[in-house]
């Protein structure tokens, strides 16, 4: 089968929120509820059945796993970025008008500040239950690493081998500083951890009973179809087999790296990236990202070679440390930044890295795209400008207030500030 689209002719955005009460913000397990009333209130022929999805404006909404939690994404794989933002904002205005009369609302960031998924994790029970089922009965879903994280998906597309193995060697390169500028999830069980990406600390083991499943989070050197199928399919495949002897989950999608290889459909799925407060804020992230990882993947910065040849040792150290301190993190690997385009410089902050990288490719951004990035990049990912409002140690009313403001963020569209 040819892939409809070749490399970085389209991209495909998928955005994750919260649903949680309306006054206390704890998680509402209702999204079955909301697609139901979208449905039912949509001037369209419907047999009063459960939806699993809906189409609204241009994105559809639907669920996984997690009943809490509604996601919006594109119809189709979009050509160019701009315009997306405002379909995006579009589907939360409606959502909110819809959680209204059922006293709730959405919230944004990587995970729920408080929530404990213990006691209020509720598994979506309508279709695609039996694969749900199998990754509770398997990995156990009641815990932060499944129940409790709202991410951004970027979907890429290649067409064939050699613009696989292009764009697979640039986002490898590039995956390790992205928490830098999309941490957003600093606190968990209402405790400022420490960490600026709590989401990815607990993504990263939440498959820890089949460690192929995520791996180390950072993808495998591999650049072809056929070598990934071996490395990676396989080995998960064979580690699934005997607590999944139906094969249920013996799919792509049991694959939980940070990037993903969808051979089926001719792309990849970055999935590292925390949520921001509105969507104008993930969209200036998402079209920063693939301006840089395509002049990756022309060799503006280096040669095929020099990319491909970065393992996962070289490069963990500086995705951990990213997910610990975000902007802050200190890359001391000059062949790394050298690899970035960053040439002369022995040590640097991954935060000063982005703005580097943005220089050089500004020209691929719009005006809103530079508006909300000279928030990030200048004041910091969301994470750090949630910590200044919170302060060292909230309490639960500076929590609430904090997160009620990044709900208001979320319904008006504006940057946390």
């Amino acid at each position: 089968m040819t892939a409809p689209y070749g490399l970085f002719e389209a991209v495909g955005v998928e955005l994750e929120y919260m649903i949680v009460d309306r006054e206390s913000l704890d998680v509402r397990p209702i999204a079955d509820r909301l697609l139901k009333q979208a449905a039912l209130e949509a001037e369209t022929t419907w047999d009063g059945d459960q939806p699993s999805d809906f189409e609204f404006e241009g994105a559809v909404w639907s669920n996984e796993l997690a009943l809490h939690v509604i996601e919006m994404k594109t119809e189709e794989p979009a050509r160019v970025l701009t315009g997306l933002a405002p379909i995006f904002q579009e589907s939360v205005e409606r959502m909110n008008t819809l959680l209204a009369p059922m006293h709730a609302r959405l919230l944004p960031g990587g995970m729920h500040p408080w929530m404990d998924p213990e006691r209020e994790m509720v598994l979506w029970p309508h279709d695609y239950a039996e694969v749900y089922g199998a990754f509770d009965r398997i990995f156990g879903c009641k815990g932060h690493g499944w129940a409790n994280l709202q991410s951004v998906h970027i979907n890429l597309p290649f067409r064939g081998d050699e613009e696989f193995a292009r764009l697979h060697a640039a986002v490898r390169l590039l995956l390790p500083i992205l928490p830098a500028l999309a941490a957003s999830s600093p606190v968990m069980e209402s405790r400022v951890t420490g960490l600026l990406d709590n989401r990815l600390e607990v993504y990263r083991t939440n498959s820890r009973k089949l460690r192929s499943m995520t791996g180390r989070v950072i993808p495998e050197p591999v650049f072809s179809q056929a070598d990934y199928d071996r490395e990676v399919f396989q080995r998960i495949f064979a580690e699934l087999a005997p607590l999944d002897p139906e094969g249920v989950l013996r799919h792509e999608w049991a694959n939980a790296r940070g990037a993903i290889a969808r051979f089926s459909r001719g792309s990849i799925e970055i999935r590292v990236l925390d949520v921001q407060e509105c969507p104008k804020a993930d969209l200036a992230m998402v079209a920063l990202i693939v301006a840089a990882l395509k002049a990756i993947a022309s060799d503006r910065f280096c040669d095929q070679k020099t990319q491909r040849a970065f393992s996962i040792d070289r490069l963990e150290p500086v995705f951990l440390a990213c997910v610990r301190e975000g902007d802050r993190a200190v890359v001391e690997d000059e062949g790394y930044l050298n690899a970035l385009g960053i040439k002369g410089v022995g040590r640097m902050t991954a935060g000063e890295a982005w703005k580097r990288l943005r220089a050089s490719v500004e020209s691929e951004l719009s005006a809103t795209d530079r508006s909300c990035l000279d928030v990030i990049l200048d004041k910091g990912p969301l994470s750090r400008r949630v910590l200044s409002a919170l302060g060292a140690a909230p309490d639960a009313a500076r929590l609430r207030e904090t997160y009620n403001r990044l709900a208001h963020c979320l319904q008006d569209g504006e940057m946390f500030v």
